[in-house]
């Protein structure tokens, strides 16, 4: 390497940490993940005829072998009713589950950026192809959408063994809330669909997000790398520092065998699952059916609609990261333990919500109203960051992304069976608000189910379990990037075992 570009890798790395660099394009990433999947949203509302307009159709609206039926060529719309549409924005989780707990094991085997980085790649594509599938047949967007969720049922567990290797422990919280940037992609992704809608017509939203994609695909593979000791523009001092600060609670060797019957026999670890599928379950109900009801029953168009529904998300953002960097703060200066700043943040996350669902059964027929409920249920939602959801690098760093693969797998469930019951619950009117309470009625149980279980099951103690694997060969091992830069004496036991 020339001397200028030594010199312009140092200016690089006294202006941002291999660290920064790598919060910032996670947050970048999340911020996608969620465009990418809720793209297909908002844009359901122009991409389907109004139900009054079916209604006035005379073909049948659920035999979708007929061309003539599938979709309206004079204004672009498909002729779908409300059980085909919920069923279109569901399948997607008929493959977000099928990757969750795979993603999570691969990514602790090869490595989080990987997994990351491919699983964003390959949904970017199919992203692109979305309104082609669209146009091809009722049958072909749901298998890209079933896809789509493969590839990005992959991606929230691999992040956690990133996590694991790259972030000391008392910032985890802080970095776990670039999860929740998820929620500022879709508080960007609402309004921007929206105008675009507006102007250029719904495929233009899917070639915006899909190009978008690919090039922090290209940027997530060009700056980020597997672990601090392969990163070839870290700095001596960072290296050292991240390293130090994990110390021997995190090991690609401990992480070959996974303890199952351990994992799957403590209460700390069915405390996360639980609470998480349950917390999902209410936020995806929220995500998938927000903006058609704000223009079935508040009565928004198009741009209003994407306006106010991204409003929520905006909020989540903000108190995600203000209350992660809180907890770790409580947590550095030993105010809280661990335990109880877990307990204490997912109580306030799922219970505060769970009462205001209930305020939204009374006082959703206002538009002011629903607008301000919406927006606290998912600011005070936000909060999760620093209470279970990366409590599984907490109690297990080595299987976090298993844990969490576990617990995302059944929170997918959950948001499929959302939709399904959204649309039971609906009976073919969405615009009937009396049906709408009911939905509320039931996103309120599910919130304070899940506060109550963490309460009595969490914990965030290290498991014994974490580390019980022990090194029985030396051979795949690089010594380089398993032993921290001055950890002499671990240098010096793993030198004298390869000597045997």
């Amino acid at each position: 390497m020339s001397n200028t570009e030594n010199e312009g890798f140092n200016k690089i790395r006294n202006l941002l940490s291999c660290r920064q660099v790598l919060n910032i394009l996670t947050m970048l990433g999340f911020m996608l993940n969620y465009a990418l999947r809720v793209n297909l949203t908002i844009a359901i509302v122009q991409m389907v005829q109004p139900e009054t307009q079916l209604d006035s159709n005379s073909t049948n609206t659920t035999d979708f072998s007929s061309e003539q039926n599938v979709e309206d060529t004079k204004d672009d719309r498909f002729a779908w009713d409300s059980y085909h549409k919920n069923f279109v924005l569901g399948c997607f989780f008929g493959g977000y589950i099928l990757t969750e707990l795979p993603g999570g094991r691969l990514a602790e085997l090869i490595g989080g950026r990987r997994v990351f980085g491919h699983s964003m790649f390959w949904a970017s594509l199919l992203t692109l192809i979305t309104p082609l599938a669209a146009h091809i047949s009722y049958v072909a967007l749901i298998i890209v959408r079933v896809v789509l969720g493969f590839m990005l049922g992959a991606s929230w567990p691999a992040i956690h063994p990133v996590a694991a290797v790259w972030i000391p422990p008392m910032e985890r919280s802080r970095f776990m809330s670039n999860m929740m940037a998820s929620s500022l992609g879709a508080a960007i992704t609402m309004p921007i669909c929206g105008f675009l809608m507006d102007v250029a017509g719904w495929s233009s939203v899917f070639y915006l997000t899909g190009a978008v994609g690919l090039l922090w695909s290209f940027a997530w593979f060009t700056f980020v790398y597997e672990t601090p000791a392969t990163h070839p523009r870290i700095s001596p001092e960072e290296r050292r520092e991240i390293e130090e600060a994990i110390g021997t609670t995190t090991s690609k060797i401990h992480a070959s065998r996974v303890p199952w019957g351990q994992l799957l026999s403590s209460s700390a670890v069915w405390a996360i699952i639980v609470t998480h599928a349950l917390s999902v379950y209410g936020f995806f109900t929220l995500v998938h059916q927000l903006p058609t009801y704000m223009e079935t029953v508040l009565k928004f168009d198009i741009k209003e609609n994407g306006l106010f529904s991204s409003l929520p998300y905006l909020g989540k953002y903000v108190m995600a990261f203000s209350s992660s960097c809180y907890a770790d703060y409580l947590r550095k200066k030993r105010i809280l333990s661990t335990t109880a700043t877990r307990k204490i943040f997912t109580s306030f996350a799922l219970l505060t919500p769970g009462f205001l669902m209930v305020a939204q059964v009374f006082l959703g027929r206002d538009a002011a109203w629903s607008v301000i409920i919406f927006t606290f249920a998912l600011f005070t939602h936000g909060a999760v960051t620093a209470g279970y959801l990366g409590n599984g690098l907490d109690i297990a760093p080595n299987f976090s992304g298993t844990i969490f693969g576990l617990a995302n797998t059944f929170s997918s469930l959950g948001g499929f069976l959302s939709s399904g019951m959204v649309a039971m619950l609906m009976q073919g009117d969405e615009s009937n608000y009396r049906q709408w309470q009911k939905v509320f009625w039931v996103l309120a149980v599910t919130y304070i189910s899940g506060a109550l279980v963490y309460v009595v099951l969490g914990s965030g103690e290290l498991q014994s379990w974490n580390n019980e694997s022990k090194i029985t060969t030396l051979d795949s091992i690089n010594i380089e990037e398993e032993v921290p830069l001055k950890s002499t004496k671990i240098r010096t036991k793993i030198n004298a075992k390869a000597e045997k």
